[in-house]
């Protein structure tokens, strides 16, 4: 089976399993597709904010949002000081609207997440009326224990050298189990089905890798 063909038999079988735990879920075959369909779930000039993701970042949204006339709260904005992001991060949680990718995605249906100071993770779960989650295929694991291995031995470090942490595993590669000292892996989540509080929460499956 041809790698498109596969990728699009794994990631509509994603979907099901994501229908069935109550997210709304779809799958598209390139970025680009991806792009549009979460516009099309933007109600009109809303506040958004942005999780800490190389994905939503590469795939242009952020400049996209705001030619659309929405108020966006971005930590990847250039220029900002700490005191800057942290508003901004507070800013997320009371957002119309929240977008951001995922560390991974169980076959199950379940989004898998590890943050360093947790604002991504908890406006997943909490405060916006709405979630809208971008995912490429590389994001999609067989299962739990898969989740949790991806995001140490792949996902975090190079995360971590992304974002400039000196914790080892941004030097090495490798997780070593480093606490806390300039750790990313702080706070760990499981989304097993869509918050009982939110109004909606799409998820949107990328038949292409996608981030970290």
């Amino acid at each position: 089976m041809a790698g498109k063909d596969f990728y699009r038999l794994r990631g509509q079988q994603v979907v099901k399993a994501l229908i069935e735990n109550e997210f709304e879920a779809l799958y598209c075959d390139t970025g680009r597709e991806a792009v549009d369909a979460v516009l099309k779930w933007v109600p009109g000039k809303i506040t958004v904010g942005i999780g800490g993701s190389i994905t939503i970042r590469d795939l242009g949204l952020a400049a996209r949002l705001k030619s659309m006339g929405c108020r966006v709260y971005d930590v990847f904005e250039e220029g900002l000081t700490p005191e800057e992001k942290m508003a901004l991060r507070r800013k997320q949680i009371t957002a119309d609207l929240f977008l951001s990718s995922t560390n991974a995605v169980t076959l199950q249906g379940q989004l898998v997440n590890t943050d360093s100071s947790g604002n991504r993770v908890a406006s997943m779960i909490f405060g916006p009326r709405r979630v809208i989650v971008v995912a490429g295929i590389n994001k999609i694991v067989t299962n739990l224990e898969a989740a949790l291995d991806r995001i140490k031995s792949l996902a975090a470090p190079q995360i971590a050298r992304y974002l400039g942490f000196t914790a080892p595993c941004a030097g090495t590669g490798i997780c070593k189990g480093c606490f806390p000292a300039d750790n990313i892996c702080r706070v760990t989540t499981v989304i097993d089905a869509k918050p009982g509080a939110m109004e909606s929460f799409l998820v949107v499956l990328v038949g292409e890798p996608l981030g970290f």
